[in-house]
């Protein structure tokens, strides 16, 4: 029996530091929602997560990028639409300028219209998304969209040319007289299909970019889960570790105190 050393409160002690060290490291893992509180924890898992979160992050910025050109499609359909529609009256009255039972002086209202519904056209050739312009006659210059979190995937949209394929076409027409709203006939068929291809074309494009906007969406949620596993405290497994802890420190703390009371007994011996 010893005085000077104390064997037994030195490892009750150290016992002690080490529960109190895992009811500390539970609390802040509780307390923050992470498990991996400092790179000490999990070195390799934390680059891994790191990675992941930056990967998630490109994900969401993939994800912008697609949305905006989707409503740049969505913007252009929509005036290729007032396009259309003012083709189709065009045509309409091309025929009822045809009408040999007209003078024209009658086809003079016919041509008002007409003019008007040219100069709309031609109006909408110029119109701009954010000052970028939604029709342009460089087919050359493509519109890369990216579609992926690496930036190695691009969706190429080709400008729509509603100069060269529609407004060339009508202007200069006129319905003042039957033969030229013969002329006029002929190049608003033609400009109506044009403007039907490109809705088709800008609709091909829309499809794909609402594809690509749900893959993406996918892969967020894969990435995200990935991550969170890593990362994230699983409180129920987390709170029974903690509750651990704190039995082990309470009944730590008791036994320390019996074992500094045992060198005491050595005073027994000196009476």
């Amino acid at each position: 029996m010893v005085i000077n050393t104390n064997i037994t409160a030195q490892v009750a002690s150290n016992n002690l530091q080490t529960s109190q060290e895992l009811m500390s490291h539970s609390l802040k893992r509780l307390s923050a929602g992470n498990k991996i509180v400092t790179p000490a924890d999990d070195a390799g898992g934390l680059a891994t997560a790191n990675r992941l979160d930056a990967q998630i992050s490109r994900i969401d910025a993939a994800k912008t990028d697609v949305g905006n050109a989707i409503s740049f499609t969505q913007t252009q359909d929509g005036y290729l639409k007032g396009v259309s529609k003012a083709l189709a009256r065009m045509s309409e009255l091309t025929t009822l300028a045809m009408d040999v039972t007209k003078t024209d002086s009658d086809r003079a209202a016919y041509v008002s219209e007409y003019s008007q519904l040219t100069q709309f056209i031609s109006n909408s050739a110029n119109k701009t998304f954010n000052n970028v312009p939604l029709f342009s006659t460089d087919t050359a210059t493509t519109l890369d969209v990216p579609i992926d979190a690496d930036g190695s995937l691009y969706l190429s949209m080709v400008p729509v040319d509603m100069q060269g394929s529609i407004v060339d076409l009508v202007s200069g027409t006129s319905v003042d007289t039957v033969a030229n709203a013969k002329v006029a006939l002929d190049a608003i068929k033609n400009a109506i299909t044009n403007c039907s291809q490109n809705r088709a074309s800008v609709g091909a494009y829309q499809s794909r970019l609402n594809y690509s906007s749900d893959q993406l969406m996918v892969s967020k949620e894969n990435i995200s889960a990935a991550s969170s596993r890593i990362q994230d405290t699983d409180v129920a497994d987390e709170s029974t570790n903690l509750a651990r802890a704190n039995i082990l420190q309470q009944s730590g703390t008791a036994m320390l105190a019996q074992a500094n009371q045992m060198p005491q007994s050595v005073l027994k011996l000196l009476q």
